[in-house]
């Protein structure tokens, strides 16, 4: 079981040491991060959901330390949680199903 408060504060130690080599990498991301006048649609609550489901398809155990207290600052619930995740699971395998087809495809067009 991984400690998420100790891994969460190692990565933010480690990461300002990357900032203080390439601090425009930061910049570059926090102007991703940054809601825009534009996003308005979304609450907070919302966006991390969708984060947390995203970082469960892109294995990112960083994005899991990260928007899972982010997540909890803005209110969101277990259920809501894990119906998000859920969503991911399901988008998971369906991707798996998909790309299952392409490497048929692949297969079927190698030559012997």
């Amino acid at each position: 079981m991984t400690d998420w408060n100790a891994y969460r504060a190692n990565m933010q130690k480690n990461v300002k040491t990357l900032v203080q080599l390439t601090p425009n990498t930061l910049k570059g991301l926090q102007t991703l991060e940054t809601p825009l006048p534009e996003m308005r649609h979304l609450d907070a609550k919302t966006r991390e959901l969708i984060a947390l489901a995203v970082a469960v398809t892109t294995r990112c155990d960083g994005c899991i330390a990260v928007h899972s207290a982010e997540a909890r600052k803005v209110g969101a619930t277990k259920d809501e949680i894990a119906e998000a995740l859920g969503v991911a699971v399901a988008l998971n395998a369906g991707a798996a199903f998909v790309y299952s087809s392409r490497v048929m495809e692949a297969f079927e067009s190698t030559e012997s």
